[in-house]
């Protein structure tokens, strides 16, 4: 056992202080560096993604847990049946959708061939339906979560401001059933405006507070423009600003401890927490291991802080 990692009795005290509404959980689950603190059995390299989830839905701090993996192949009827089998009833997952719907542009490895061009499946609803929520909903309804659209970052060659991309926005959702929570998730910061999160409070979609690489903080997002826009919320906690991803990758690795605390993001995160609390509306707070090091021992720093505050605003004054 790492020498940081706290006891078994004190997770699960920890855990029973944090408010109902709120949901902590992690950016993806498969990590060996976890063995010890979430895993206190060996698993294979490949092949038990299922058998890990059970067993990480089971520590005390994880209400939910983020499916990354969905982001890049739609999720099989075999796959989701499999995670089903291993959650607890009402588990809640929130899951990234295909990206092949939210990329404005061909910009990923897996299509060389195309590079560069125009997705024409760019924000499909036909696609959307038949290869993700449909199937989500059919294999996965009692872990049915907010959906997340991730839409990595836009060219400014594609000349694409706020106000357009808020209405693209609005035309897709407009297509779709009000039938399971949506998210939205954006890597410019100038989409950050009033014409977006006027939409996505239209349709009783979220904006994904999301600390990343070249956005503002959680908690300046968070005093935008009413910016809590459905009956829930969504955070992902995921790089420092100015950070990129490959080099959290190198310096963080095996994410076994907190190498870089973050007091700001601490902070961000436990005000989300009371706004959801304060709102009476679930809270998805999600933390990635490249945030800080270690994503369980960031969420345990966070719980005890809101378990201290929440105590402290509770106890009769003099």
């Amino acid at each position: 056992m790492h020498p940081s990692w706290p006891a078994a009795e004190q997770i699960a005290d920890l855990a029973s202080a944090i408010p109902d509404s709120v949901h902590f959980g992690t950016s993806s689950w498969t990590y060996p560096g976890w063995t010890g603190l979430i895993y206190q059995r060996e698993y294979p390299k490949t092949g038990a993604s299922a058998r890990m989830l059970g067993e990480y839905a089971s520590w005390p701090l994880f209400r939910t847990v983020g499916i990354d993996s969905f982001f890049y192949r739609p999720a099989s009827a075999k796959v989701l049946t499999s995670y089903a089998e291993e959650l607890p009833e009402g588990f809640r997952c929130v899951s990234k959708v295909w990206d092949r719907i939210t990329a404005h542009t061909f910009a990923n490895p897996r299509e060389k061939d195309r590079w560069g061009e125009p997705n024409p499946d760019w924000l499909s609803t036909e696609l959307f339906q038949n290869e993700v929520l449909g199937p989500m909903q059919q294999h996965f309804g009692d872990h049915l979560g907010p959906l997340i659209l991730e839409f990595q970052t836009i060219a400014k060659k594609s000349a694409m401001d706020g106000a357009a991309f808020a209405g693209h926005l609005d035309r897709f959702f407009s297509a779709l059933p009000r039938s399971a929570p949506f998210a939205v998730e954006i890597r410019n910061q100038e989409f950050l405006c009033p014409e977006y999160f006027a939409v996505l409070r239209e349709h009783g979609v979220g904006h994904v507070f999301n600390a990343w690489t070249r956005m503002p903080p959680i908690g300046e997002q968070l005093v935008l423009h009413d910016a809590i826009t459905a009956p829930f919320i969504v955070s992902r906690a995921l790089l420092r600003p100015g950070r990129t991803y490959a080099k959290a990758v190198d310096a963080f690795a095996p994410y076994d401890h907190v190498q870089d605390e973050n007091p700001v993001l601490r902070a961000d995160l436990v005000a989300l927490a009371k706004a959801s609390v304060e709102l009476r509306i679930p809270a998805y707070l999600l933390v990635n291991n490249r945030a800080e090091g270690c994503a369980p021992l960031t969420i345990v720093a966070v719980a005890e802080r809101l378990a201290r505050e929440s105590k402290a605003s509770a106890s009769p004054t003099d």
